[in-house]
């Protein structure tokens, strides 16, 4: 990725992003979302479409009128002998014109649409993209990344889709149907009224089909997702499968999602062979019953052989165009099932948001106090009642205690990923809860025990917070976490692409990537959430002056399940059930010989000095 990021060439409305750049609502019904791209960025552009697919079928309307004028001027020069170019070539040069109009129409469509519907296309990925980041880490935990990431792309797709068949399909038909009325209705009102009854008729019949076809269309698309998520998630753990020699259990446990998935594409296909039956018969009477009427009226000379032609051409020309629309509505309900699916996985409401009167967070201290906070999980499991606890601005301090303890509730809760049913959090004295998302993570770096990279350059992963930061600035904070030395033993350096997840980076280097990408963020409160404990004795000592030098200067939380990895913190918190049972440095709560010191006596090593 290059450093200078190439600006937008679709941006989205700035008025209806907050000062995070996230969205605050999406629409979830897929024609007030399609309507919501429509009026916010091209309304005259698809006016125009809507204009000239109406233009197009009107002047094709104009045909079948013009080859009747044509028929009946060659039967009349035919009897009084009239010569050619006074009698017959003026249709014909009418006849051509319609045709030359009507390819320059929707020729015209075509180009007004390549600047519409790509752009449509990226708009619809970006909108739902940019709410879908706006979601709490309980959501991303909840769901498909793949499933997710998926559900965007055909969102976007769905959506161009869907506007063409509105603006070009359903519109030429019509007006076909109008046009064609009219014209009819001038030949004799017994063609009007053939074309309106069986108008009425077909779209009744349609619409109540349609209701149908959508729910099963959502089915199909539903499986589709289920399917492809547990297709993806086998594919990200296939080192884990082949290590277990799974490959035939997977195979199977795949094959009843993917047997829902054929199950509901059977039922939505075989109830398109009825819309598309029941649509031809209905086109097929159409033209029979107007053919037949015409004829009657043609031997009795109440219409010329002209006006037959212009009846039967005309007749022709409708059903084939609602017949074609009739084609095109497995791809409609197909595409409308998936962007409702999309819409009602993306748009589902925020679980954290910004409060209305959200500041930016100013710190200056990094003073963190928990104050009479209660928290519970949704499955009503309860992690904290009425915990106080205060970090001093600079001190380091660290949390241990056994699994479930609540350590990494705590942190969670100070990055406002989970909000506490009671009591507040405060950082420098503001509440968490009343400053912006984005302020309070900006103001808070944090190194896990599995760091996210992205499938990009070193370089990247490691400027993340700052992408405009120079290459000394990131070398510098290379050098300072002591992964500077692997990352230039590569033949691409700190052009190296790491991999999807870093798969091609040890864990130890992945850390030194994270411990750098904190150095760069350079924030106030730093979280060490089991930096250390996944890691080997060597890379632990690589790391351990990385680390120490990330730590200066700043407020820190560490968890630490190792406790030789803590015992140089100002002090250190003992969690248990969500009490706090211990707090101070760890000399003295050695001497206390309370819980820290069994759990210290069970242990040794480690690499922070007191020092």
């Amino acid at each position: 990725m290059s450093r200078h990021i190439v600006p937008d060439e679709v941006l989205l409305r700035p008025e209806l992003l907050d000062e995070a750049g996230l969205l605050a609502r999406v629409p979830a019904n897929p024609f007030a979302f399609i309507w919501f791209l429509v009026r916010t960025h091209y309304p005259v552009r698809v006016s125009i479409l809507v204009a000239l697919a109406a233009i197009g079928a009107a002047i094709d309307a104009f045909g079948p009128l013009a080859l009747s004028h044509l028929i009946n001027a060659l039967g009349d020069a035919y009897r009084t002998h009239k010569p050619f170019a006074s009698a017959v070539l003026p249709w014909v040069a009418l006849f051509g014109a319609i045709w030359i109009s009507s390819a320059f129409i929707y020729r015209g469509y075509e180009w007004v649409d390549v600047e519409t519907s790509p752009r449509m296309r990226a708009l619809a990925q970006k909108y739902l993209f940019t709410y879908l980041l706006g979601h709490s880490p309980r959501y991303f935990q909840e769901n498909f990344a793949g499933k997710l990431g998926q559900k965007i792309k055909q969102a976007g797709q769905a959506t161009v889709s869907i506007l063409s068949i509105l603006c070009l399909d359903m519109v030429r038909v019509a007006f076909l149907v109008i046009v064609g009325g009219v014209l009819m209705y001038q030949a004799d009102v017994a063609y009007a009224l053939i074309l309106t009854a069986w108008t009425l008729l077909y779209l009744g019949i349609v619409v109540s089909l349609a209701r149908r076809c959508v729910s099963l269309s959502k089915a199909f698309s539903d499986e589709v997702s289920t399917s492809t998520g547990r297709l993806i998630d086998a594919i990200t753990n296939a080192d884990l499968v082949r290590a277990f020699a799974k490959a035939a259990y997977e195979r199977r446990f795949l094959s009843f999602f993917l047997t829902d998935e054929m199950n509901a594409s059977r039922r939505l296909r075989k109830f398109l062979i009825v819309m598309r039956t029941f649509m031809q018969f209905a086109t097929l009477a159409l033209l029979l019953g107007l053919v037949t009427v015409a004829s009657l009226d043609a031997l009795s000379g109440a219409i010329t052989l002209g006006a037959f032609a212009m009846i039967y051409f005309l007749g022709s020309s409708i059903a084939r165009s609602v017949q074609e629309l009739s084609f095109r509505m497995l791809d409609y309900f197909e595409q409308l099932g998936t962007l409702t699916e999309a819409l009602e996985l993306v748009s589902q409401p925020h679980e954290i948001a910004d409060a209305p009167d959200a500041r930016p967070l100013s710190v200056q201290d990094g003073e963190i106090l928990f104050e009479h906070v209660h928290f519970a999980h949704p499955d009503g499991q309860n992690v904290f009642e009425d915990l106080n606890l205060l970090i001093r601005p600079g001190e380091k301090v660290g949390l241990v205690g056994p699994s479930g303890a609540g350590k990494s509730t705590l942190v969670k809760l100070l990055r406002r990923q989970f909000d506490p049913q009671g009591g507040r959090v405060l950082i420098d004295g503001q509440d968490i809860s009343h400053v912006t998302w984005d302020s309070l993570n900006e103001a808070v770096a944090e190194v896990p025990q599995m760091p996210g990279v992205f499938h990009r350059a070193v370089r990247d992963n490691i400027r993340y917070a700052h992408p405009e930061a120079g290459e000394e600035d990131v070398v510098r904070a290379a050098r300072d976490a002591h992964a500077h030395d692997f990352i230039s033993a590569r033949t691409t350096g700190y052009g190296t692409i790491v991999g999807e997840q870093g798969i091609k980076l040890s864990g130890g280097e992945r850390q030194r990537v994270a411990i750098a990408r904190a150095l760069v963020k350079d924030s106030k409160i730093l979280v060490l959430d089991e930096a250390t404990s996944s890691l080997d004795s060597e890379s632990e000592h690589l790391i351990q002056e990385g680390l120490w030098t990330l730590m200066q200067g700043r407020t820190v939380i560490a968890i630490a399940h190792r406790l030789s990895t803590i015992a140089g913190m100002d002090r250190i918190v003992y969690l248990e059930h969500g009490r706090i049972l211990e707090d101070g440095p760890h000399a003295e709560l050695l001497a206390k010989g309370g819980a820290y010191a069994r759990l210290w006596n069970r242990q040794m090593g480690g690499f922070i000095d007191a020092a």
